[in-house]
């Protein structure tokens, strides 16, 4: 079986049915959202030289940039005195987080960094590259990098 006959994902099917119910129920919002999600990922499939399945870890990764994408939207309308679309962007970021996995509040985003920091004994901030090589794969996707970054650089200031 080559990679583009492999079955789609589960998440890739919840999401694809989801469209289908939100367009039948005339739920603009969602469905736009999902089409433009779902885009992303079959754009994502077919990147590169050949077509590939992505897998469960891989679609959450492209519906997290989709986030991110809606975030920063939504600031830049802010700050352009466009209030109408920043909002339309947050609510389109709900839509999507509802697919990804539970955040991880600040106190345990700092609690799993000190954690993994204490095991791989690294401190100073020569170390950082090599801390949030340790640190992401804890972390999963349950944190945007940013706030990783910023937690790892507090554990690994001198003080």
């Amino acid at each position: 079986m080559t990679d583009a006959a492999l079955p789609p994902t589960a998440l890739t099917d919840r999401l694809q049915s989801d469209l289908t119910a939100a367009i039948r129920g005339r739920d603009e919002l969602s469905s736009a959202t999902l089409r433009l999600a779902l885009a992303a990922v079959r754009g994502e499939e077919v990147a590169g030289k050949q077509r590939r399945s992505l897998t469960e870890e891989q679609v959450r990764q492209v519906l997290a940039r989709e986030v991110k994408k809606r975030r920063e939207a939504a600031a830049a309308f802010t700050d352009a005195g466009r209030p109408d679309r920043a909002a339309r962007e947050r609510e389109e970021a709900g839509v999507l987080e509802a697919y990804l996995p539970a955040q991880l509040s600040d106190g345990e985003l700092d609690a799993l960094v000190a954690r993994v920091l204490g095991v791989v004994a690294l401190s100073g901030p020569a170390a950082m590259g090599q801390a949030m090589k340790a640190v992401q794969p804890e972390v999963g996707g349950r944190a945007d990098g940013g706030r990783v970054s910023a937690a790892v650089r507090r554990h690994l200031a001198p003080g």
